[in-house]
């Protein structure tokens, strides 16, 4: 039972970075089509999105809140018996690499809502557009 739970934990780590890539990519994405006129970019449904989920974690870490999906994902390690580091698989171990960074708090808190600061930016220089009915 214990390798279910490890498993499981690897699978939310998975989850996790589709989640960082997904705010990231988009936001890079809507800065190169709003500079290349992609109209794709302007969809509504995925600008709000994508706003919601970065405010999501700027709000989490201006509250000093950790991740859900972390605390989650801590759950899951200890449940497997992994209280260190390398109990860890591979997988679970470089996809934690791509989102854990040792930095203090207040640079994540600056990082997360500068980017959400930089989404709403681009929500008001590249808006989206309603579908016509």
């Amino acid at each position: 039972m214990t390798s279910f739970y490890a498993f499981a934990a690897d699978v939310l780590v998975g989850i996790h970075v589709l989640y960082v890539l997904f705010v990231v990519a988009g936001q890079a994405a809507v800065l190169a089509g709003g500079l290349l006129g992609w109209e794709w970019i302007r969809n509504m449904k995925f600008r709000i999105i994508h706003l919601i989920a970065i405010l999501i974690v700027a709000v989490q870490s201006a509250a000093g809140v950790l991740c859900p999906l972390t605390i989650w994902e801590y759950k899951l390690r200890e449940m497997a018996g992994q209280y260190a580091e390398w109990d860890i698989s591979f997988t679970g171990r470089l996809l934690r690499m791509i989102i854990y960074y040792d930095f203090p708090e207040w640079f994540f808190m600056v990082l997360h809502i500068g980017f959400a600061l930089l989404v709403l930016w681009t929500l008001i220089r590249f808006p989206p557009k309603r579908k016509r009915a």
